[in-house]
């Protein structure tokens, strides 16, 4: 039995550390290795025999399904293109194919995220290492070629690498399949990040307005996707609208009432992302001003995807 691996790439620094990670068990195991690149006439330096195709340039979701169409083999295993596989990862890949009963359409590799052991982590810190319990994730997830076949791959209208992969996994099991977790496993370092990232990760909101449209109110149980604060983030958001149209239309004491509403669930939203981490000044004050902004950001870009797809 073989496998084909699968990477999406936009090219960074990272991707050649995994593929040197590689090299010896896609040799041993006579891998097939197929390197999906997202940019356009800039294909990426390679050490290691392996396929390059150039990607769509519409995401993680229309790239890995270029890759697994082009695939030889029956298993096909996506990895994202900034971990690191162990050592034994090519023998452990093997090992869980080998195991995997008819009905098995996929299987998730175990992912680590290391966190400072000096001090508390940072919010997106926190959130990067949410990933080690994300249910069948792609950074390590290997399916079975047919079940992707059956299900039609990955849903392009997902252009993020966010939800895309859960819905996939839903629609597989839909299909009949079973999942399981296997025995190989990948390390998910933190990778650097500006300090306003936690603001554009809001518009993965959009994309849930779809998932909302496509699955119900229920969509977020079936996806095995944890609650959200979205309520809340409303909530907060009409709070201060309110309060903005009260003082403009003189009435300064709804508009007050309406303002405490507001800055009341402003600093419970930073309180809970400030206790958790290392509270230096740096992140207090990114939490705070960040913290502010979520609540609009969040609540404009649900909106926006839920007129793009009010006519499904």
């Amino acid at each position: 039995m073989s496998a084909t691996v699968v990477i999406p790439t936009l090219g960074r620094p990272s991707l050649a550390e995994l593929l040197t990670a590689l090299a010896p068990g896609v040799a041993e195991h006579d891998l097939e290795l197929l390197i999906v690149d997202d940019r356009p006439g800039s294909p990426p330096p390679l050490d290691v025999p392996a396929t390059v195709l150039a990607g769509p340039s519409r995401g993680p979701a229309a790239a890995r399904n270029v890759g697994w169409r082009a695939a030889k083999h029956d298993w096909v295993a996506f990895l994202d293109d900034d971990v690191r596989p162990d050592a034994d990862w090519a023998d452990r890949l093997m090992d869980d194919l080998a195991g995997a009963d008819e009905r098995v359409g996929g299987i998730q590799g175990e992912l680590r995220v290391p966190l400072p052991s000096d001090r508390r982590p940072t919010d997106w810190e926190r959130v990067t290492a949410g990933l080690a319990q994300g249910a069948w994730i792609t950074a390590d997830m290997a399916y079975r070629r047919e079940a992707l076949e059956g299900c039609g791959g990955f849903d392009e209208r997902l252009p993020r690498a966010f939800r895309e992969d859960a819905e996939l996994a839903y629609r597989v099991r839909e299909q009949g399949w079973t999942l399981r977790r296997g025995q190989r496993r990948i390390t998910h370092p933190v990778r650097p990040e500006s300090p306003w990232v936690s603001l554009r990760t809001q518009r993965g909101n959009a994309d849930d307005a779809l998932l909302r449209r496509l699955y119900g109110p229920g969509w977020r149980e079936l996806l095995e996707i944890p609650p959200g604060r979205r309520s809340r983030h409303v909530a907060v958001t009409v709070a201060g609208l309110t309060a903005l149209a009260l003082a403009a239309a003189r009435r300064p004491r709804l508009s007050a009432v309406a303002g405490l509403v507001w800055t009341a669930g402003t600093a419970e939203f930073a309180a809970a992302r400030i206790a958790p981490g290392p509270r230096d000044p740096r992140e207090v004050a990114t939490m705070l001003v960040t913290s502010a902004a979520i609540p609009p950001a969040a609540t404009w870009h649900w909106l926006r995807g839920w007129w793009r797809w009010r006519t499904l």
